[in-house]
């Protein structure tokens, strides 16, 4: 490659850092704001020549992979933690030029930690999941807040708060002051708009699930609903990359990790690396494992007795995504195909 840089994104600008390996000349500098339009106006500036240069997969990343991408100069995503382990002990303060040039370093010297660039209809369909879990946790946080009210106030205690027979008790607000009854009021109001919202989405990732070759597939497993099957096909990708099932599980988060110095050993905690989403996914379909009629009941139910029911379920999330990692691999190309 003739021109080898890092690219440092963030919201105001992006830092950039590259070096024609023919001349040996270094540029750096800035480009503010970071839009589309200013990114593919510099970009002009070093096409004509071979080219690759490296951008963190932290937020921003899509953009300037695409306009790298369209430019025809290519892209090399980095995983932010790996990179960040690659970088050392820190000895000076970190800003966003040194960041930049430690880019364009580890490309350089091939020790570029380097992540999965999705294709554009896994990302849309991530940007999809990604609303619809963002429109879940908002109408669980209003149904929250309608519990809290009615324990404020006394209220006795319901199971589901939306049924008609209920709506029709929070309505009437009978145990409830004026200013807790408008509570209730408007917190139904604000479930009813996020109902009309997460119910066609809900269709439309259910009728993509069921009608893609590696959520179909993914869908075979007990607890697996066409929602997580989207989030693992979305977020779990192209399983060929990873060399072994417990690789897969690395990319989840859901590994254990432990610090261990000659014979003093720290207990092991999560890693929570990669997709937050991914992990709801799995932790949402490993706790139907609880169910008797579950295949896994019999290991759950070890392990929640020995352990506990969390840790159960953070062992099944482990297990659906080595099962998972075998079924979108044994697919091939078929995994990732279009709808």
């Amino acid at each position: 490659m003739t021109i080898v840089g890092g690219l440092d994104v963030h919201r105001r600008q992006i830092t950039f850092d590259y070096v024609d390996t023919e001349t040996g000349l270094v540029r750096r500098g800035r480009i503010a704001p970071a839009d589309r339009e200013l990114l593919r106006g510099w970009l002009r500036s070093v096409t004509g020549r071979p080219a690759v240069f490296a951008v963190e997969a932290c937020t921003g990343w899509r953009l300037v992979v695409e306009e790298l991408q369209r430019a025809g100069i290519r892209a090399s995503l980095a995983e932010p933690a790996d990179t960040a382990a690659a970088r050392g002990p820190k000895r000076r303060a970190k800003t966003d030029r040194t960041d930049a040039r430690r880019l364009r370093e580890l490309l350089t010297e091939h020790r570029l930690p380097e992540s999965w660039i999705a294709p554009q209809h896994v990302l849309e369909t991530r940007g999809l999941l990604q609303l619809f879990k963002d429109l879940r946790d908002e109408h669980t946080g209003w149904v929250q807040r309608i519990h809290a009210i009615l324990f404020h106030h006394g209220a006795p205690a319901a199971g589901d708060l939306l049924n008609s027979q209920q709506r029709q008790r929070l309505q009437a607000g009978v145990v409830l002051s004026p200013a807790g009854h408008q509570a209730v009021l408007a917190a139904l109001r604000m479930t009813d708009a996020l109902d009309a919202e997460l119910d066609p989405l809900r269709r439309q990732i259910t009728d993509f699930a069921r009608r893609q070759p590696g959520c179909a597939a993914l869908l075979s497993q007990y607890g697996v609903g066409p929602v997580t099957a989207a989030v693992i096909w979305a977020e779990l990708g192209d399983a060929r990359r990873f060399s072994a099932s417990r690789k897969a599980v690395r990319q989840t988060g859901l590994d254990v990790t432990v610090y261990s110095s000659d014979d003093k050993r720290a207990p092991g905690r999560l890693s929570r690396q990669g997709s937050p989403l991914l992990r709801w996914a799995l932790y949402e379909a490993a706790k139907c494992a609880a169910r008797a009629g579950s295949p896994d009941h019999g290991y759950y139910a070890t392990v929640k007795d020995r352990v506990s029911g969390n840790r159960a379920a953070l062992s099944m999330a482990r297990k659906i995504t080595r099962r998972s990692y075998h079924l979108l691999r044994s697919l091939g190309d078929r995994a990732l195909a279009t709808v």
